[in-house]
């Protein structure tokens, strides 16, 4: 894996929107709270494009990204908000000016079509992490700010991540190469040009936002008869906020550990990055991690995710 150039204080940002329109005072409190996190963030009024669900064409959206690859005064590139339109975005997208910027991106939720394009697709490790709108916007009570700042401007590994809310479904203790993202997204990829098709003994992330029991058992079963369980060595799940049945019964965590029940490797549940009821922490995509799955559950990253 080709690894970003680390982050330092006073780096210049590039701030994008591959996705949805966003509120403009999310956007403002987003950009205040990179200054304040020692960035600059960069934009322009493209980044304020409206076209009825997307933020502008997609040519433009690509253009924006590929900009901010080319100039050598941007060092990382960060998105306002998910919702939908990244996929539209992917096929305009250049592999080789990817991995010649060697630029941190950041996004998750529709932002995992680009983060499977980098990580999958140009081999460049990604960062599920917190956006501008409803979580960096909203102060530390939204994204964890210690794991965003070690992932991106750290060049060494981060080792142990250990959270209270983390359970285990199966035991075990496995490393692989951390992939993933948002189901939706990382299933809407298969049979496209652009697949989220991982390597084998890889360790799955997975997470979800306001989907019932029944679509997840669904898209669970699709990863099954895709055969990307099977090429999994452990599986690591979101918090899964607001995935109860509406009476709370089944839960979506229960469900979660009933389909899971005969997995091979360490499954554990609970972890917050992407979707989450608090503040979300950063995952690099594309590094060695170890799953420990035992009476308390972590994740180690093993592998620097810059340099």
């Amino acid at each position: 894996m080709v690894k970003p150039r680390a982050l330092k204080s006073g780096d210049r940002l590039a701030v994008v929107a591959p996705a949805s329109p966003f509120n403009r005072d999310d956007f403002d409190r987003g950009v205040a709270e990179l200054r304040r996190l020692g960035f600059e963030p960069v934009y322009d009024d493209s980044v304020f494009e409206r076209r009825a669900y997307v933020a502008g064409p997609p040519e433009l959206r690509a253009g924006a990204i590929h900009a901010a690859w080319r100039d050598a005064s941007i060092a990382g590139v960060i998105a306002v908000r998910g919702g939908y339109g990244s996929v539209q975005v992917v096929p305009l997208l250049d592999r080789n000016e990817a991995r010649r910027a060697r630029k941190p991106f950041i996004g998750y939720s529709d932002l995992t079509s680009i983060l499977t394009f980098l990580t999958i697709g140009c081999d460049l490790v990604a960062f599920h992490g917190p956006m501008l709108a409803g979580r960096i916007g909203a102060g530390e009570s939204r994204y964890d700010r210690q794991s965003l700042l070690n992932a991106l401007c750290r060049s060494e590994p981060i080792g142990e991540i250990s959270v209270p809310a983390l359970e285990t479904i199966r035991r075990g203790e496995v490393h692989g190469v951390l992939l993933g993202g948002t189901m939706t997204q990382l299933l809407g990829s298969l049979g496209t040009p652009f697949p989220f098709a991982p390597p084998h003994g890889y360790v799955l992330f997975v997470e979800e936002v306001a989907e019932r029991p029944y679509r997840l058992d669904r898209m669970v079963t699709q990863f099954r008869q895709a055969g990307l369980l099977a090429k999994a060595a452990a599986v690591v799940i979101g918090e899964l906020p607001r995935c109860d049945e509406p009476a709370g019964e089944p839960s979506a965590r229960a469900v979660m550990a009933d389909i899971f029940r005969d997995f091979p490797g360490p499954v554990v549940i609970g972890f917050p990055s992407g979707h989450t009821a608090g503040p979300a922490m950063t995952l690099p995509l594309g590094v060695d991690c170890r799953v420990v799955a035992d009476a308390r559950p972590r994740l180690v990253i093993e592998e620097a995710a810059v340099e």
